[in-house]
């Protein structure tokens, strides 16, 4: 199958610019990029792929920052990378940690902005939910994010920049000759922090082929889940050139409600998001789309609107599931969360029709690090509550 052209937007990703002190950073590069550089900066080409295959690992295996800790490369070649290259990640600005043990880290990137990325711990697994952007220019009407207008693409570094970090903040880098433990804190990745990931699709699949490297950081592609709020043509290339689980911002069943909370459905609408997700290379059962549903009191979570999903899922003959996602309310918001019993009585006709509807849990609420709720701090101490509401269309 032919990938499709990339999507354009008026954004921009910063270019991989020279720190002050003239080096490069190697984390993002990927392996045939290192190789490059290294034969660049006097590395023999005969030596090139060995030297990438050790690099790699210090960096991406073993957490090693600091070149002259790579012990198995001779000290003068150490001396020469640290005279050429650093190695660095986005710096934590601040960490909060919620009363359910979810943790909320703002970050610094270049240029001084910043992102939210947070880390949901659970008894089977730990989920680090990651940005892709600073900012988010969809502006769906239920999310907190897209209230703060899109700045630009975040560059691979510093989307698996973000993996690393959470890393060194629950110390999970194994330790060189240490007895091999499977056990993750940090598990499973999904791409539903700031930004529309398939308007960065090239960084964010360097970044996730990085992760997935088993030489590295060495997660499963099943491990990965990346949320869209369905931008067609970018579907198929996601399964060609990442590989990772898909899960789509579906929220509405009609054009007209749809159009309202997820604006990207003007350009494609639900029945074109649905053909490309039918047509979604080596989807089956055990690889299922999740459809992910905010619960929007008065506004999508009818019995009708619940009928409604099932048919679009079974009639494109779609192996789904439907999260079914409690609104987390913030400051301004224009909605009001569903009810238990609404969303209850919903999730039953979804599982009376044979599909999975878990009602997610909502995790980190107390420290505005829920679903939809992410948003750089510095943006939102910047503006009060009443031009938030303003924004949301509340004002008078």
């Amino acid at each position: 199958m032919t990938a499709s052209a990339p999507i354009t937007q008026d954004v921009h990703t910063i270019p991989r610019k020279l720190p002050t002190d003239g080096k490069l950073n190697l984390v993002g590069l990927t392996r045939d990029k290192l190789r490059e550089v290294l034969i660049d900066a006097g590395t023999p080409e005969k030596q090139a792929k060995m030297r990438v295959g050790q690099i790699w690992q210090w960096i991406y295996q073993w957490g090693v920052r600091d070149f002259h800790e790579m012990t198995n490369l001779s000290k003068a070649y150490r001396a020469q990378l640290d005279e050429k290259f650093t190695v660095e990640i986005p710096e934590v600005v601040s960490k909060q940690v919620s009363t359910d043990g979810t943790r909320k880290y703002l970050v610094k990137i270049a240029g001084g902005h910043e992102v939210e990325v947070v880390y949901i711990p659970e008894e089977d697994r730990g989920t680090l939910c990651v940005s892709s952007q600073v900012g988010c220019t969809l502006t769906c009407s239920f999310c907190h994010t897209g209230t703060q207008k899109l700045v630009r693409n975040l560059t691979a570094g510093e989307i698996v920049g973000q993996i690393m970090m959470a890393r060194d903040d629950l110390e999970e880098w194994p330790v060189p000759g240490a007895p091999k433990d499977e056990t993750r804190l940090l598990s499973n990745i999904v791409l539903m922090g700031m930004g529309e990931p398939l308007y960065n699709f090239d960084n964010v699949r360097d970044a996730m082929k990085i992760a997935m490297d088993g030489e590295g950081i060495s997660l499963s592609r099943r491990r990965i889940t990346l949320s869209t709020s369905g931008v067609v043509p970018e579907i198929a290339r996601t399964a060609e050139e990442i590989g990772c689980l898909l899960a789509i911002s579906f929220h509405a069943t009609t054009d007209d409600v749809r159009d309202v909370l997820v604006p990207i459905n003007k350009r494609w609408n639900i029945e074109e998001l649905l053909s490309a997700l039918a047509a979604y290379p080596n989807l089956s059962n055990s690889e299922r789309i999740t459809f992910e549903y905010v619960m929007l009191d008065g506004v999508n979570d009818t019995d009708e609107d619940a009928h409604r999903l099932i048919d679009h899922i079974k009639r494109h003959k779609i192996p789904a599931k439907i999260n079914l996602i409690p609104f987390n309310e913030w400051p301004g918001a224009p909605y009001k969360r569903s009810s238990n019993n609404r969303i209850r009585a919903f999730a039953n006709i979804i599982y009376q029709a044979g599909y999975a509807s878990p009602i997610r849990k909502t995790r980190g609420d107390d420290i505005m690090a829920a679903c939809g709720q992410l948003k750089s701090a510095t943006e939102r101490a910047r503006k009060s509550r009443k031009q938030i509401e303003a924004e949301a269309g509340l004002g008078d």
